[in-house]
């Protein structure tokens, strides 16, 4: 049982913040150089994904609930959309980032990030719940057997 690796623990406790703030790196680099929102995403999902693997799903649940998860799916794709219909309402067409600021270069740079971040919630929030569906349903199938 991995309640009883007390190293898994404490590097599992000091790997997360670390994959994390890796994630925020790849989402604030992602429109000058490779990476973005959906790599972010999964590398933010991995590190739940890491925790509840070492220290069980139901504390990982009560990090990380489903509701918020819930909301992050759908924030991200409002955002998403929402920058969209922004440009939309300031006189571009449906993601043309070039209306969202004074100058076409700092619209497209909002724009972009908006986006991204927008995919980002959304990976990250589909990962985990398909992460904590499946665990779950492991968990019960097999809890009968474990009695």
């Amino acid at each position: 049982m991995m309640a009883q690796k007390t190293v898994l623990r404490v590097v599992t406790k000091l790997l997360v913040p670390i994959i994390v703030l890796y994630a925020l790196y790849v989402q604030f680099h992602g429109d000058f150089g490779p990476g973005g929102g959906f790599q972010a995403g999964v590398i933010i999902a991995s590190a739940f994904i890491v925790y509840g693997l070492i220290f069980g799903t139901a504390d990982a649940r009560e990090v990380l609930p489903s509701w918020v998860t819930r909301i992050m799916l759908s924030l991200g794709v409002m955002v998403y959309g929402g920058t969209g219909v922004v440009a939309l309402l300031m006189g571009g067409e449906f993601l043309d980032y070039s209306f969202l600021a004074h100058d076409p270069l700092h619209g497209q740079h909002w724009g972009i990030f908006a986006v991204e971040f927008g995919v980002c919630l959304t990976v990250s929030g589909a990962m985990i719940t398909i992460f904590f569906t499946f665990a779950g349903h492991v968990k019960e199938k097999f809890s009968g057997a474990e009695k």
